[in-house]
């Protein structure tokens, strides 16, 4: 047997050189993307964080400032200034804990995330005569982020 072609590593194992044809085709080859993510999700991801930190604030505008509103109290569809106060602060929290999730990567936080956007908007639409052009505002966002949530991966099949 002929050593032509072998090589011998300081650890005395023998290693077989490939030809130069070999060589070229693997050195050409792609390397396939290890990346499971598209940049929606992590738009999406960034979106939910934003989207809970403006109901946090909101939340807390209502707990502590209600006459930052436009309307009193009892002019809103549902509840008080306190109960949205503490709705908008458990959705905020909670949002921006599955934006963080969604940029981990992990699928429950996605499904989640889009859960809690709808919920939000509809959220946002009773709360609409509160702060009209901010509620429009965080509708749009929360549909935004659903858009962002729910394209698919880029190597997604079928």
């Amino acid at each position: 047997m002929s050593n032509e072609g072998q090589q011998t590593t300081p650890g005395g194992e023998r290693r077989v050189e490939q030809e130069p044809e070999q060589r070229r085709e693997w050195s050409v080859a792609r390397a396939r993307s290890t990346a499971g993510t598209s940049g929606w999700l992590a738009f999406g991801g960034w979106m939910l964080v934003l989207a809970g930190a403006f109901n946090i604030i909101a939340g807390l505008a209502a707990l502590f400032r209600p006459d930052y509103y436009v309307v009193v109290a009892g002019e809103l569809l549902v509840f008080d200034f306190v109960v949205w106060g503490w709705v908008w602060l458990a959705a905020g929290v909670l949002q921006a804990a599955t934006g963080a999730g969604c940029l981990g990567g992990q699928r429950w936080a996605r499904i989640t995330g889009v859960g809690l956007a709808g919920l939000a908007a509809i959220g946002h639409l009773a709360f609409l005569a509160a702060f009209p052009l901010w509620e429009l505002a965080s509708i749009a966002l929360s549909v935004l982020v659903i858009y962002a949530l729910v394209v698919p991966d880029k190597d997604a099949v079928g």
